[in-house]
């Protein structure tokens, strides 16, 4: 039997650059003063104003228990409102407060700036090349996961072009 080399195992590889990736973000944006799911919470949010908790619990992967209470902190700290639908009388849907405003431009700032220096020394192209491979990856993926519950949600192709 082979011994298998993990360092050039795809799934290991992309699993350690994203715990490494995550560890270095929290590092950067530990001066903001939220923790890393809570700042999940409002990143999303910025992006899927008027959503459910339902919804947002989804596109976060986790039980809609555990996002409640999380939103429960946020909004009695001012980050975010629940407003009733007006679709579902029984479900509210989430909002931003004007507070995280300034901050989720330097949360997206300090991201992009992450991104920068773990491609660093690469050459454009090849950046570009190895963003389009991911792309296709994520592609078969989430179509191998059609229909078997929620699905990763795609990003539109004008915001996948700028990299964030």
């Amino acid at each position: 039997m082979a011994i298998r080399n993990l360092d050039r195992s795809f799934g290991f590889l992309l699993h350690d650059m994203s715990r490494l990736m995550r560890i270095e973000y929290d590092r950067r944006v530990r001066h903001l003063g939220l923790t890393r799911s809570q700042w999940r919470v409002i990143a999303h949010l910025s992006r899927n104003e008027g959503c459910t908790q339902t919804t947002l619990a989804d596109l976060l992967e986790i039980e809609t228990p555990t996002l409640g209470r999380l939103l429960d902190r946020l909004e009695a700290a001012g980050w975010i409102e629940r407003r009733p639908s007006l679709e579902d009388r029984r479900a509210k849907c989430l909002y931003l407060t004007a507070k995280p405003a300034p901050l989720i431009d330097e949360m997206f700032d300090i991201s992009a700036g992450l991104q920068r220096d773990a491609l660093k020394g690469m050459a454009q192209a090849d950046r570009e090349a190895l963003i389009d491979i991911l792309l296709d990856v994520k592609r078969n993926l989430v179509r191998m996961s059609a229909g078997a519950g929620p699905t990763a949600v795609f990003p539109p192709a004008a915001h996948a072009a700028t990299g964030d």
